[in-house]
């Protein structure tokens, strides 16, 4: 299997329990110190009547702020996982990709928010960011949530390239790696403006003893206001 696509999908079917153990354990430290609290505090920043998390996994963040008073759908391309989020409860959960979701059309409705946490791992998601601007409410906002480029380019090259998620600090039962493509900051922001994005505001959540960024998080908007249907 030697399509980065096509190894992400099964990657995340095949680590689908362990990760769902992981995380409702709170075994990941970075999640649970720094980046499930700075995304719930980026959202509970502007409306959030109606939400949609894209790569929702199983569940966690439909769940938090359903409890908050939102009403949450979630999108997984992982059935297993999607499975494991109706399970738990707190929104509706539908199996869809990237190329499901931009050809859905109306049948999910629009967001005030939409949400994208460590979610946006493939090399070409430029279509899908043009299409999510037609599945937003006016005034409406974008918030994606990704690796730090400068805390996770380790010993690579500061460049946009492939890399390989082995899991191994998640223990063993993660028996299939994922790759993800990095992105420089430079890039990522190239990325939305040439998407119809601008960015609104940038954060930089940091781990409380290092001090260190355990991630990037950008909240976005439509270039030029809000996008109707048929006019992306």
């Amino acid at each position: 299997m030697t399509d980065p696509s096509a190894r992400i999908r099964h990657s995340w079917q095949a680590n689908a329990d362990a990760w769902t153990r992981a995380v409702r354990e709170q075994r990941i430290e970075s999640r649970r110190l720094v980046t499930d609290a700075a995304i719930l505090s980026a959202v509970a920043a502007g409306p959030a009547r109606r939400l949609l998390d894209i790569g929702c996994g199983e569940g966690w963040l439909c769940r938090a702020l359903a409890e908050r008073g939102s009403q949450c759908v979630g999108v997984d391309a992982s059935a297993p996982l999607i499975e494991a989020a109706r399970q738990a409860g707190g929104g509706r959960f539908e199996v869809m990709d990237y190329a499901g979701l931009i050809a859905e059309g109306e049948s999910l409705g629009r967001f005030d928010v939409l949400v994208c946490n460590f979610a946006l791992l493939d090399e070409s998601i430029a279509p899908l960011l043009l299409a999510l601007r037609e599945r937003l409410d006016p005034g409406g906002r974008l918030l994606i949530q990704t690796v730090h480029p400068w805390s996770a380019c380790g010993d690579e090259p500061y460049a946009d390239g492939w890399r390989l998620e082995t899991f191994a600090a998640f223990g063993e039962a993660f028996s299939a790696p994922m790759p993800w493509f990095f992105r420089t900051l430079e890039s990522w922001l190239a990325l939305l403006a040439g998407s119809g994005w601008r960015v609104r505001q940038l954060r930089e959540p940091r781990h409380p003893e290092s001090g260190r960024p355990g991630s990037l998080l950008l909240e976005v908007q439509p270039l030029g206001g809000w996008v109707g249907p048929g006019c992306a």
